[in-house]
């Protein structure tokens, strides 16, 4: 089995890649069979020499590989015929502006693992840089308020080198008595959470978040069921509220009455109901003055949330009463940070973490006969054919929705 580690085309560059020389290293030890090569790359993280000095061969040609992993998606002109790739293809939600990159992965008869489609028995993700959006969206959310309120300056993330030194920095702020709101408990409500704890910002109940003034600086992570309820008033689970979103109405508001900070780490159905919306941010017993909107969902469910934001500008103000952008320091101004591509701005960390997930739940796959169904679940074409599992795309990919 040849393995090759793709050179990241997409525009703006992406320095991040799955696997760290270590990593390969690592696979070499374990899989002695396995044939490992590196697309030479003048932007990835890890320098061609970093590879070389570990004695995994660097090329310009990775045409002989069998399996090519990359980050972002490869462009339909770099895309090699009769091979396996894995990338995040953002197609599985039928993204238009990635039709012709689904339709030439067929045309190519290219078998097509996306990032997002490896999943367990139960349907559980297995890869993502989730973990380290939240990490990056935590900080820079803290920042905004920084900078909004001239409190204290944090540098850029993408200028420090790694999450102990953005941690670092954060443990240097002296917090004023705010209130902060964590959406979802996944990855990256689970990265979001690791920073807020290691810079001891206190954790309490929905309750007493609700209900108390507090002289410390205080955080709650809430899920589906603290912001939305059922409208016949039951109180049933999270599984009802998944398989019947329809049957719901969103109540986030009562937390935008007293919280000063949103952090959204959320996963949103199509069909649940919006989260904070415009109206919630328009009243005027709304609090809020940052919205670090890490799930990112353009015209979704966080009303604030215009467009996306880049690294190198993260911030744009947002004017309730006009539903439009203004500048942060407007002072009606609730300031957003809505940057898409987060886990770039930690590439290191962020390629080490991804590297043993794929180590952990994916390589043993291709010697082991796949026994736990790991990529037959994840493939979603073959032999110039959606899989049965990802059928639902083909009206999609004949241009037809």
């Amino acid at each position: 089995m040849k393995f090759g580690i793709l050179k990241e085309r997409k525009s703006p560059p992406d320095r991040r890649v799955v696997f760290s020389p270590n990593a390969l290293v690592q696979l070499k030890e374990l899989y002695p069979d396995a044939v490992l090569k590196v697309e030479s790359s003048d932007i990835r993280i890890f320098t061609d020499d970093q590879y070389k000095n570990l004695g995994i061969e660097v090329t310009e040609d990775i045409s002989d590989c069998d399996v090519l992993f990359g980050v972002k998606e490869v462009p339909v002109y770099n895309l090699i015929p009769n091979k396996s790739y894995f990338f995040f293809s953002h197609t599985i939600k039928k993204q238009p502006y990635n039709r012709t990159l689904l339709q030439t992965i067929l045309e190519r008869n290219i078998t097509m693992y996306d990032h997002e489609t490896i999943v367990d028995a139960s349907g559980r993700r297995l890869i993502g840089f989730g973990r380290y959006a939240g990490i990056v969206g935590a900080y820079n959310t803290i920042r905004a308020f920084g900078i909004k309120f001239e409190l204290f300056k944090l540098p850029k993330a993408e200028t420090l080198s790694g999450r102990e030194e953005l941690i670092s920095q954060l443990k240097r702020i002296i917090f004023p008595p705010i209130k902060f709101v964590v959406t979802g408990s996944g990855k990256v409500g689970s990265g979001i959470k690791e920073v807020l704890d290691a810079i001891k910002i206190t954790e309490v109940s929905v309750d007493n978040f609700l209900n108390k003034k507090y002289a410390q600086a205080v955080y709650i992570q809430i899920d589906v069921l603290d912001y939305n309820k059922r409208i016949d008033g039951q109180v049933l689970n999270c599984k009802d509220f998944y398989t019947n979103p329809k049957e719901y109405v969103g109540n986030f508001e009562r937390f935008t009455k007293v919280a000063d900070i949103i952090i959204t780490g959320h996963f949103h159905g199509n069909d649940a109901p919006d989260i904070l919306t415009k109206a919630m941010l328009q009243s005027k017993d709304c609090k809020v003055k940052v919205v670090g909107d890490v799930s990112c969902d353009i015209d979704g469910p966080i009303g604030c949330t215009l467009r996306a934001s880049t690294i190198a500008e993260p911030l744009y103000g947002y004017l309730p009463s006009e539903h439009k952008e203004v500048d942060v320091f407007h002072p009606a101004a609730i300031v957003v940070m809505a940057v898409d591509n987060l886990p770039c701005e930690l590439p290191k960390d962020a390629s080490e973490g991804f590297g043993t997930m794929f180590m952990e739940h994916v390589i043993p796959a291709f010697f082991n006969g796949d026994k736990d169904g790991i990529l037959e679940r994840a493939k979603m074409t073959e032999n110039g054919k959606l899989t049965p599992r990802f059928s639902y795309l083909q009206n999609f990919v004949d241009g037809k929705e």
